[in-house]
């Protein structure tokens, strides 16, 4: 995306920019509202409060936030937002979408990330299966 479109994003999307291109989840604390909830393309059931969230974002961020990621689109909406990206992991394609809603602060309330195609949903699973283990490890 243009440096033009992140100035007339809203500022929650502005804030998560910021963070995924340092590719460091440290100002995720202050982005993430803490009934926040998560939404995997991988795991059936939400993952709900700020913890979670920061920990599948953090994940996130270590797994797909290579060089290769980038976004390519975006819309917005009054409390929401669909950003298209692009990646690519182990010469795998991914495209995919993350819908971002957040409330009246400018913190974000859900966090919903959907990928294609079905090699890319696998090659995710696998990478953030094992980054989700690492990072659960180091917090114990």
């Amino acid at each position: 995306m243009s440096g033009a479109a992140h100035l007339r994003a809203p500022t929650a999307i502005r804030r998560w920019h910021e963070i995924a291109a340092a590719r460091d989840g440290a100002g995720l604390d202050e982005l993430i509202a803490a009934d926040a909830t998560f939404y995997s393309p991988i795991v059936h059931t939400p993952q709900r409060g700020k913890g979670a969230v920061k920990l599948y974002l953090n994940a996130a961020l270590a797994t797909f936030g290579g060089e290769h990621f980038h976004y390519v689109s975006e819309w917005f909406g009054p409390e929401s937002a669909a950003l298209e990206f692009m990646t690519r992991i182990d010469e795998i394609e991914i495209d995919g979408v993350d819908l971002i809603g957040w409330n009246e602060s400018g913190k974000i309330v859900s966090f919903k990330v959907m990928i294609r195609p079905l090699k890319a949903i696998q090659i995710v699973h696998q990478k953030m299966g094992a980054m989700l283990a690492t990072m659960q490890q180091q917090q114990q």
